[in-house]
């Protein structure tokens, strides 16, 4: 089972107390990364969110964000710091004795100085609230996978396809190389002999230096190691996930392969075949590089 790098999950949780909303989205990337944007509250977590999420993505560039929502009225307390206060009026009384003036303060103005209130956020409960959380993350993961599965097989039934069309080339190509091999071996017999004209050199030399240089057109072992490449990538394909790094290597070997079998080519049709094998796996490489 292959999973594509691009998806989208959502869940949400809202009850009488909170609220909270995670989106998850992803695309293409050589490595995982993720990038969490959330609440200040929740920064405690961060750790959490990317250990949990990592159980659920292998690679891609993945945007997370969190909302949340306190919907509990008695979530502030007020504060009265009897301290500040006392030092407030002990200074208040120092200056009506130092000036002379009568000491007018009363409650309700020494109330408003500064920090003898003071409002107050509840503390959180860190492992309460990530267990809410966390439920939330997984629902929310667990409908971003499903979404990289379903995009996944449609790439795996596009580059079955596009593997079918590289086996009909190679094929091609396979079966019309000897032919080649031995035309192109023939010919160079011919104008050696053409060359040499009179002259005596042993016939089993020739045939020796011949085949030397045919040998630079045959294309046997890449053509082997091409019809290893395919059969390596439909079994990745079918196999387990996380596969996306291990068909990027494959599809670079394939490409190397083409490159070199197109190079060597001598003869019109395989040209043209090479030619639209080496376009065909470009279109692999391209598709692989949507795979987790």
């Amino acid at each position: 089972m292959i999973k594509s790098m691009t998806g989208y999950g959502r869940a949400e949780l809202a009850n009488d107390d909170l609220k909270i909303t995670v989106e998850i989205k992803s695309v293409n990337n050589r490595y995982l990364d993720i990038g969490i944007k959330m609440p200040r509250q929740l920064s405690m977590l961060e750790s959490s969110i990317r250990a949990e999420l990592k159980n659920y993505i292998n690679r891609g560039k993945v945007d997370v964000y969190i909302t949340y929502e306190d919907l509990k009225e008695a979530n502030m307390n007020v504060k009265y710091n009897n301290k500040i206060a006392g030092e407030y009026l002990a200074y208040l009384r120092q200056m009506a004795e130092e000036f002379g003036i009568e000491n007018d303060i009363r409650v309700s103005s020494l109330s408003r100085f500064p920090d003898v209130f003071t409002m107050e956020e509840e503390p959180t409960d860190a492992e309460a609230l990530w267990e809410t959380l966390r439920g939330v993350i997984c629902e929310a993961a667990e409908n971003f996978r499903d979404a990289r599965v379903r995009e996944g097989e449609f790439l795996r039934n596009d580059l079955i396809g596009k593997l079918d069309e590289m086996q009909s080339h190679v094929d091609f190509i396979t079966e019309k190389s000897p032919q080649i091999v031995a035309a192109y071996r023939q010919r160079l017999y011919e104008k050696v002999q053409e060359l040499i004209g009179d002259a005596v050199i042993d016939d089993s030399r020739i045939l020796q230096e011949v085949t030397i240089y045919a040998d630079k057109v045959c294309v046997d072992e890449e053509l082997v190691r091409l019809q290893s490449h395919i059969q390596a990538t439909r079994a990745a394909l079918d196999g387990s996930e996380g596969v996306g790094r291990k068909l990027d290597f494959i599809a670079q070997e394939m490409n190397r392969e083409s490159n070199t079998i197109l190079s060597k080519s001598d003869d019109l049709e395989v040209s043209d075949r090479a030619i639209e094998l080496k376009t065909t796996v470009e279109k692999v490489r391209e598709q692989i590089q949507n795979i987790e």
